[in-house]
C-alpha cells in the first residue's frame, strides 16, 4: 500500500488525522482550490464518519472562511442570507451535509439557483486501502493489539463505510474485554457472526 498523503501540504497541527485517498481526493482539491470557486461557497458532502468535519476544520483554518456542517437540516433563510454574505465579503463559505444539494428538499427558489452555482465534491465510500488504515488506527487508539491477519480478515469481510469500521472496533473491544481475550480471527467470527454477510468471494483467507 502506498504511504497516504498529508493533506494540502497544510502544517501538522492543521492535518489532525485526515488522509488523502481516491476516495477523497476530489473533495480535497476542491477544497484546496478555493480561491478558484465560481462563487465564494461550496458543497463538501459525505457519509456520516468520513472525515467531513474534520476536513471542514482544516479548510476553515487555512482559508480563513466558515463552515456550516449539517447543512441540509439548517434553516433556509439562514444559508440563503451565509450564501450572500460569502459573496459579499469575499469570504468562503463551506457547507457540509451528507449528499449535495439536487438530494435536498429546498423550498426557497432563490437558494435553490445559488446552491446550484455553487461547486460540489463528495467523499465516496472507503477503499480497501483505507479501510484496513482506519481499523489499524481505530484499534491503536483503544490500545488493542489487531494483527495484520485480524486487520486483512476484517478488511475484506466489512461493509465498504467508515461508520462500519467504527461499529466494528466498537463490538470486538466490547467483546475482548468482557472475555478477557486478544483479539483474534476466530473472536471477531464468534462476536460478529461475520460468516453471514461475507461477500461471496472465494479467495479470501479463512
Amino acid at each position: 500500500m502506498n504511504q497516504f498523503a498529508l493533506p494540502l501540504g497544510w502544517a501538522a497541527e492543521e492535518q489532525g488525522e485526515f488522509l488523502v485517498v481516491e476516495s477523497n481526493a476530489r473533495a480535497v482539491r476542491m477544497l484546496e482550490h478555493w480561491a478558484t470557486w465560481p462563487v465564494r461557497t461550496a458543497v463538501l458532502a459525505g457519509p456520516p464518519k468520513s472525515g467531513r468535519s474534520l476536513l471542514g476544520r482544516i479548510f476553515a483554518a487555512r482559508s480563513g472562511g466558515s463552515v456550516i456542517d449539517d447543512a441540509e437540516t439548517v434553516d433556509e433563510e439562514t444559508l440563503f442570507h451565509a450564501w450572500n454574505r460569502a459573496q459579499e465579503e469575499r469570504r468562503p463559505l463551506l457547507l457540509i451535509a451528507t449528499a449535495v444539494p439536487p438530494t435536498w428538499s429546498i423550498a426557497l427558489p432563490d437558494l435553490r439557483s445559488r446552491l446550484a452555482a455553487s461547486p460540489a465534491a463528495t467523499i465516496d465510500a472507503p477503499e480497501e486501502a483505507l479501510m484496513a488504515t482506519l481499523f489499524e488506527r481505530g484499534f491503536a487508539r483503544r490500545h488493542l493489539d489487531a494483527r495484520a491477519d485480524l486487520i486483512a480478515w476484517l478488511t475484506a469481510r466489512t461493509e465498504r463505510s467508515h461508520t462500519a469500521v467504527i461499529e466494528t472496533i466498537d463490538r470486538l473491544d466490547r467483546a475482548a474485554l468482557a472475555g478477557r481475550r486478544r483479539l483474534t480471527i476466530p473472536l471477531a467470527r464468534e462476536t460478529l457472526d461475520i460468516d453471514k454477510t461475507a461477500r461471496n468471494r472465494s479467495d479470501l483467507p479463512s
